[in-house]
């Protein structure tokens, strides 16, 4: 017998996966599923703290970065106030993007 060594194809060994329609999109969702978090529950002197810091934002109008929870994930948005509706509990930013305050989980403030 002769020298029957193993060499690693590397990534070609998986080319032809590649063929298959729709199998990166496929694996794509697995992970974005796999990954996906729950939930954080905010103490109520967060809830406060937050809503302080709405208000500071608010009043001296400065730029304010907000970490938020959607889907699964920690997101993050930056900019000013242009409204908070205490009644529907939006927090409306210039621009016009739309957060509802029960997904804000820390605010920021990026302005001097």
């Amino acid at each position: 017998m002769g020298n029957t060594t193993y060499h690693d194809r590397g990534i070609i060994k998986w080319a032809p996966f590649d063929a298959l329609v729709g199998y990166h999109s496929l694996l794509k969702e697995l992970r974005y599923r796999l990954n996906k978090n729950e939930s954080p529950i905010l103490s109520d002197d967060k809830q406060e703290e937050l809503n302080r810091k709405l208000q500071i934002a608010v009043f001296k109008n400065v730029e304010i970065q907000i970490y938020y929870f959607e889907d699964g994930y920690t997101k993050t948005v930056s900019g000013r106030i242009h409204r908070l509706d205490w009644i529907k509990r939006k927090i409306i930013l210039e621009g016009r993007y739309v957060l509802s305050a029960n997904q804000v989980l820390e605010i920021d403030f990026t302005d001097s």
